[in-house]
C-alpha cells in the first residue's frame, strides 16, 4: 500500500495528494529543526540530530516519489512545525527538543496505509532519540530550573491563599497589604534557606558515595593473586561473576600500565567507579549548587508572591482586589505550568489547567476559612 508504484493517477483523490503534500511539508519543517538544533550543538549531539535531519529527508522523498507529478509548490509546514523551527533556529533549547519529542510521539504514520512500516517505526524510534537528548537537557536544568519553577508556583498560591483568606476575615486593605508583603518575606526566605540545606545534603551524600582518594592509589599495590578488589564492586551493587570479571580487568590493566619510578600508574577512574555512574562531575552538574538552588528559590517565590499583593499596592481593597489578585494569578499558574507541561514532554494545555485547579483549590478552602473565622470573630 506504501510502495507509490502501486498508487496510479487514477486511484487516487485529490484529498490523498492534499495529505501527501502536507505530509511532505511537514517532514521538510521536521528536517529544519533537526538542522537548526544541530548547528548549536557540537560532538555527540550535533551528529544524532544530523542524523535525525537525514532520516526525515528519507521521509520527505517518500512523498515526494509518492506525488509524482502532484508535487506542486512547496506548501508551508504546520504552524506547530513552522514555530519549532523559528525557535530551533534562534535558542535551540531544551524547550525545542521536549515539543519535538510530543511531535514525534504523535505521527500520524501508524495509521496511514500510503506510509510505510518502516516510516512508521522510524518516527517512534526518533520520538525515543528525541527524549534521550531532552533528557539530558532536563538533567542540566533540574536543580536551578526546578528551584525556579516551582519556587514561583509556591509564591503564587500560598500569597494569594494567605491574602484572599484575610480578605475574607474582614480585615482592611492595609492589614491585608501588611500580611501579603510579611507571607512574601517569610515565604521566601524559608523556600531559599529550604533548598539550600536540600541541595547542599545531596551534594555531600553523593560526596560521601565517592571512592576515597586513598584507595584508588591503594589499587595499585594489591596482591594479584589474592586482594579484596572484587569485593568492593559486590558492595557497590554488582553480582559476584561482574564483580569477580571486572576486578579481573583492573588488576589486569596494573601489570599493563605505565610505570613511574617502578609504580604502576592507575587511572582512578577504571579502578573504583561507582557502578552506574560514568562521570561524577555529571551527578554534580545535575543537582546544582546549593546557593544557585537557593537563590533562585527566594527570588522566584517571591516573583510570583508578588503577584496577589498588587492590586492592594494600587490602592484597590474587597471584592475588586481579590478578582484582579485572582485573574493574574490564573495568568501565571497557566504559564507556569505550560512550561512544566513542555519540559515533561506532556499537554502543556492540561498541565497548564491542572496547576490552576490546584492552586484555586487551595486558595478556595483558605477563603472559606476566612469567612469563618471572620463571621466567629465578629
Amino acid at each position: 500500500m506504501g510502495d507509490p508504484s502501486l498508487q496510479s493517477d487514477s486511484t487516487r483523490t485529490r484529498a490523498d495528494v492534499h495529505r501527501w503534500r502536507r505530509y511532505l511539508a511537514d517532514e521538510r519543517a521536521e528536517a529544519a529543526v533537526y538542522r537548526n538544533l544541530s548547528t548549536r550543538r557540537s560532538g555527540e549531539e550535533r551528529e544524532i540530530l544530523a542524523a535525525l535531519a537525514e532520516a526525515e529527508g528519507r521521509h520527505e522523498q517518500h512523498w515526494r516519489d509518492l506525488l509524482g507529478d502532484d508535487v506542486g509548490r512547496p506548501l508551508a509546514g504546520s504552524l506547530r512545525t513552522r514555530v519549532l523551527a523559528a525557535l530551533a533556529k534562534r535558542f535551540g533549547s531544551v524547550f525545542v527538543l521536549a515539543l519535538m519529542q510530543r511531535a514525534e510521539d504523535r505521527s500520524p504514520y501508524a495509521d496511514d496505509a500510503d506510509a510505510t512500516p518502516t516510516m512508521a517505526a522510524d518516527e517512534r524510534i526518533h520520538g525515543e532519540v528525541v527524549r534521550g537528548l531532552a533528557n539530558r537537557g532536563r538533567m542540566r536544568l533540574s536543580g536551578t530550573f526546578r528551584a525556579a519553577v516551582f519556587g514561583a508556583n509556591d509564591g503564587l498560591v500560598s500569597n494569594l491563599a494567605l491574602i484572599i483568606g484575610i480578605s475574607a476575615s474582614g480585615a482592611d486593605r492595609h492589614f491585608v497589604l501588611l500580611s501579603g508583603v510579611a507571607g512574601l518575606l517569610a515565604g521566601a526566605l524559608s523556600m531559599g534557606a529550604g533548598e539550600y540545606v536540600s541541595v547542599r545534603s545531596q551534594r555531600e551524600l553523593l560526596e560521601a558515595s565517592t571512592p576515597h582518594p586513598e584507595a584508588q592509589h591503594a589499587v595499585a599495590d594489591l596482591d594479584v593473586d589474592a586482594n579484596e578488589l572484587a569485593l568492593v564492586y559486590r558492595a557497590r551493587g554488582m553480582t559476584e561473576d561482574e564483580a569477580a570479571a571486572h576486578a579481573d580487568e583492573v588488576i589486569a590493566s596494573l601489570l599493563a600500565a605505565p610505570t613511574t619510578g617502578g609504580v604502576p600508574v592507575v587511572r582512578s577512574r577504571s579502578a573504583l567507579p561507582r557502578p552506574g555512574v560514568t562521570d561524577d562531575a555529571d551527578d554534580h552538574e545535575a543537582i546544582g549548587t546549593g546557593t544557585s538552588a537557593a537563590l533562585s528559590s527566594f527570588c522566584f517565590f517571591a516573583s510570583g508572591a508578588v503577584i496577589p499583593v498588587l492590586p492592594y499596592l494600587f490602592g484597590l481593597e474587597g471584592w475588586p482586589a481579590i478578582g484582579l489578585a485572582a485573574a493574574l494569578v490564573s495568568l501565571a499558574l497557566l504559564g507556569t505550568g505550560a512550561v512544566v507541561g513542555v519540559l515533561s514532554g506532556a499537554s502543556p494545555l492540561r498541565r497548564a489547567l491542572r496547576q490552576l485547579g490546584i492552586g484555586f483549590g487551595a486558595a478556595a478552602v483558605t477563603y472559606l476559612l476566612g469567612l469563618l473565622f471572620g463571621t466567629s470573630t465578629g
